[in-house]
């Protein structure tokens, strides 16, 4: 039904509206306890009452969903999720008195968030294995004209912490390929650089950029740094923008028509990664969006080294590498230069400062877009 030209896809969600029962939660289903919460609302581990069935019940306030937000995740959750690598639905969906809820298959495990280390990461071979199964359940996605446009390690759901089976989850951003939107409010670290142009930003009015057609590339970004954070136990920037000098170092590098690859030539956070790594970031991270590869790209390079080797009687660990401990780190005037999250890292390195570098974001304040008429 995605598919179908916007007049149909409106009166398809019309009819899924008059359609749409009503029933109390407790009545038919037996609540064993809360496994999730946001802004969105709350996931309740339930059972059927009549069937016995376990499940997860997407539980979400009328008083802050309306209501074809509702039945556009749910539309597209559904139609999305015979997909191996992508929660499952069973076909439930009701309206409560206070409440819009549908049904999606238990996952037993947690998020990928969960067992990532901070400053270190996951090991490699895990990561490899996740970004497969991402892979191809955005590529799916993408074949169906729909963006997910919220990739992040907590919308991974692992059934295991080797990373063997994992599931992308949360549908609630998804949009059609080609929508139109004027701005969001703020920025996260998976954000594209296109994106973060119609950011409004803390104090601003109004946003100077077009309106932005939403396209696969955003997802592909976003599925870059999730690689990045997994693989390091750090971001990798805090926004895409002129005023974060880790993103225009990156950026810059990037570009240059002859990047270069020399040790003292890459960006110092990136310098713990092989060419070959580099090759592909360039690829999925590439700041022009014409130029941003898909992300069924990743997998001639899942057989390579991503990071480097630690050689014997070095010290630190793989995550340090990518700095430089001679000389000027060490400076007043050198820590005076950089950002607050340049500042955070450094000092991780001789223990100044106890604060994760990685942490949640909560998407549903920054992403909700203002549709362009």
């Amino acid at each position: 039904i995605l598919n179908l030209p916007d007049i149909s896809h409106v009166i398809i969600l019309s009819l899924t509206a008059q359609s749409l029962g009503s029933l109390e939660i407790k009545e038919h289903f037996n609540i064993i306890k809360e496994i999730g919460r946001g802004k969105y609302g709350k996931v309740l581990l339930v059972t059927h009452r009549f069937r016995g069935t376990p499940m997860a019940l997407k539980v979400m306030p009328k008083a802050s969903t309306k209501l074809q937000g509702f039945l556009r995740e749910y539309c597209i959750s559904l139609h999305l999720s015979r997909h191996p690598c992508i929660v499952g639905l069973f076909g439930i969906a009701f309206q409560s008195n206070e409440h819009y809820c549908f049904a999606q298959e238990l996952v037993i495990g947690r998020d990928l968030f969960a067992v990532i280390q901070p400053k270190v990461g996951i090991p490699e071979t895990s990561v490899k294995r996740c970004v497969l199964q991402i892979a191809s359940a955005l590529e799916f996605i993408h074949s169906h004209g729909l963006v997910h446009r919220d990739v992040k390690p907590e919308n991974i759901l692992l059934l295991d912490t080797h990373c063997r089976q994992v599931k992308l989850a949360d549908f609630g951003l998804a949009q059609k390929r080609g929508t139109l939107i004027r701005y969001i409010t703020g920025t996260l670290p998976y954000m594209a650089p296109e994106l973060c142009s119609v950011a409004l930003l803390e104090g601003q009015r109004e946003v100077s950029a077009p309106p932005l057609s939403v396209e696969p590339g955003l997802d592909t970004w976003a599925f870059g740094v999730v690689i990045f954070c997994i693989l390091t136990g750090y971001f990798p920037w805090e926004r895409c923008t002129d005023s974060d000098d880790f993103y225009q170092e990156f950026a810059d590098w990037c570009r240059a028509e002859d990047r270069p690859d020399g040790e003292d030539d890459v960006p110092p956070l990136w310098r713990r990664f092989t060419p070959d790594a580099l090759q592909m970031f360039a690829k999925l991270l590439d700041p022009d969006v014409g130029k941003r590869v898909t992300v069924g790209e990743v997998r001639a390079y899942v057989d390579k080294d991503w990071l480097k080797k630690v050689q014997s009687g070095e010290q630190g660990t793989s995550c340090d590498s990518g700095t430089n401990a001679k000389g000027s780190e060490n400076s007043l005037s050198f820590r005076a230069k950089l950002s607050p999250l340049a500042f955070l890292i450094i000092s991780h390195r001789f223990d100044l400062d106890s604060t994760k570098p990685l942490h949640r974001h909560s998407s549903s304040e920054v992403l909700k877009p203002i549709p362009a008429v």
